[in-house]
């Protein structure tokens, strides 16, 4: 029995499994894990790689790279004393307030942004007398090129095809297609300064390109010779605007049944018409006929200068109200002798017709004579800055440059599609 009893008390072999003390269910945790290092503090830093440091590889060439501009900036946010502007007025100087700095200045910076649409400018007819010319270089001959374009900010030129010496119906229409066709021939030599415009689209993509945008018109209407079919044919090769004036159809007693049917043709094909010369019946009746904005290209108030090709102050009046457009034009002989004198039609036109209906027609090149400081396609900014001593707002100023003359343009664009589109009865 002693011996049963030490060999129950007896350790076990060491083959033996061990006898667990506790409850034979209960799962035996597993060996511990190391802990985790903990991730590093911003203060005291990652810990340190045991990796060995290796040297940055030494770039071919040293020289930092240069920084460019970036092609489109972006426009500055709208500070604290200017909210929801984007940018500070043109008329504000860079180290004072609004209307701060020289009115000339100010001037050039406006023009800058919205360019002169110059309504009226006779250089085919000057360039016919001459054997040679270079517009891109300068030509002394003429009032207009392209460096003095340059200077006076216009952004779009109106090339009239009017005949001094008034030519019978018959030859009417070939000297009209010989003016445009030299027009074409002058604007395609100048690629680099000129450019040829029909819609109020290509007016501006030959602005943002840097090119002076050149529309075919006004025309005489004596060239179409009672044919619809001549101003279809006009129209396709790139005219967009006619005088109804100097014609049997469009007289002192207003617009036959053919002077009506021409004016809703126009606004089908979206020729501009031009009234300025024309009656006051006619003027009338156009007004109350067309569709599309109508323009006088070189007309000015009749109540500061008696001229025949002046509009009264009714006819102003419902010009303005019918959202046409009245281009003062830059002669001695429809405004006066003065630069002053332009501004006081140029005001007189805004007081009756409104801001939205008043623009320049320069007529250079014309045979007329021109104010002083306005003798070419230079004085435009001095035009503005005396515009600027009078008090215009820059809203005004770029409607009178630019604003509305695009605007007539656009709308004849808009009612000639309109008209075309539409489904005969």
């Amino acid at each position: 029995m002693a011996d049963l009893q030490d060999e129950l008390h007896d350790p076990p072999e060491a083959h033996e499994p061990p006898v667990p003390a506790t409850d034979p269910y209960t799962p035996t945790p597993g060996p511990k894990r190391p802990p985790r290092p903990a991730p590093p503090t911003p203060a005291t830093g990652p810990a340190p790689s045991s990796r060995p440091a290796q040297a940055p590889r030494p770039h071919p060439d040293p020289r930092p790279f240069p920084q460019r501009p970036h092609p489109h900036p972006a426009p500055p946010r709208p500070g604290p004393q200017s909210p929801g502007h984007p940018e500070p007025p043109v008329d504000a100087a860079p180290g004072g307030g609004p209307g701060d700095g020289d009115p000339l200045e100010r001037a050039c910076a406006l023009l800058g942004r919205w360019p002169v649409a110059d309504g009226y400018n006779g250089l085919p007819r000057a360039l016919r007398e001459l054997p040679w010319y270079d517009l891109q270089l300068g030509e002394s001959a003429v009032d207009t090129d392209v460096p003095r374009l340059r200077r006076g900010r216009v952004g779009a030129l109106f090339c009239a095809l009017h005949l001094p010496e008034g030519p019978a119906s018959e030859r009417a229409l070939r000297a009209t297609l010989e003016q445009l066709d030299l027009a074409r021939a002058v604007v395609a030599a100048h690629p680099e300064g000129l450019r040829l415009a029909r819609t109020a689209g290509e007016v501006l993509d030959a602005r943002n390109c840097g090119r002076v945008a050149v529309v075919l018109g006004p025309a005489t209407a004596a060239a179409l010779d009672g044919s619809l079919a001549v101003l279809r044919v006009l129209h396709s090769l790139g005219l967009r605007v006619l005088t109804l004036a100097g014609t049997p159809w469009a007289g002192d007693t207003g617009l036959t049944r053919f002077g009506e049917e021409v004016v809703r043709e126009m606004n089908r094909l979206g020729v501009l018409a031009d009234l300025s010369g024309a009656s006051e019946a006619t003027a009338d009746r156009a007004l109350t006929l067309s569709r599309a904005p109508v323009l006088a290209t070189r007309s000015a108030a009749r109540a500061l200068c008696p001229h025949p090709d002046n509009l009264p102050d009714a006819t102003l009046a419902e010009l303005g109200a019918a959202g046409g457009v009245c281009m003062v034009p830059l002669t001695a002989e429809q405004t006066g002798p003065t630069l002053r004198d332009v501004a006081d039609h140029l005001d007189h036109v805004r007081a009756v017709a409104g801001p939205g209906s008043v623009a320049l027609s320069g007529a250079y090149d014309s045979g007329a004579a021109h104010p002083h400081g306005l003798a070419d396609a230079c004085g435009y900014p001095r035009l503005v800055a005396e515009l600027l001593d009078r008090g215009w707002p820059e809203p005004d100023l770029a409607l009178l440059t630019w604003g509305n003359v695009q605007r007539a343009l656009r709308t004849a664009d808009f009612t000639a599609r309109a008209a075309q589109e539409r489904k005969a009865p």
